[in-house]
């Protein structure tokens, strides 16, 4: 079963797409750890290497059961290996609707670059002209996610 929430676009860290001026990672985190979710059978490699950071505030999410897990993800010289969840789900931006993969770095094994829980970060496809403080709607599965 799907839920609908209304979500807005908002700015996140930018280290996932590398644009942040003090990135550890100059090409971005998803495109460095593309290769490693392949290994654990999750294909990335039609999305755009970025999170789009989707505001649900001021409502909350929680993982509950994911669609795909890939633990222990080592993907990074110098750092410990992370756990990562991930759930299909869907935007509708601009009359037009964009499947793509929640993306949920488990905070207990994730360094740095924290979102409070009223941040879904989502992987999609290249989406012209989006902005911050741009509404969407995102479909979510309620069987993978809760919102409270």
């Amino acid at each position: 079963m799907m839920q609908v929430i209304q979500a807005t676009v908002t700015q996140g860290h930018k280290v996932a797409s590398g644009q942040a001026t003090d990135s550890p990672y100059p090409q971005g985190s998803i495109e460095m750890q593309t290769p490693f979710f392949h290994k654990h059978g999750i294909n990335l490699d039609d999305y755009y290497k970025a999170t789009l950071n989707l505001s649900i505030a001021p409502y909350t999410f929680t993982i509950i059961a994911p669609q795909f897990i890939a633990k222990e993800v080592k993907w990074v010289d110098g750092f410990p290996a992370e756990d990562f969840s991930f759930s299909k789900a869907e935007i509708t931006y601009a009359g037009k609707t964009y499947s793509g993969l929640i993306y949920y770095p488990h905070p207990e094994t994730k360094l740095g670059h924290f979102h409070d829980n009223s941040v879904i970060e989502f992987i999609t496809y290249y989406i012209p002209d989006i902005g911050y403080g741009d509404k969407v709607e995102l479909k979510l599965n309620d069987a993978s996610i809760s919102i409270e």
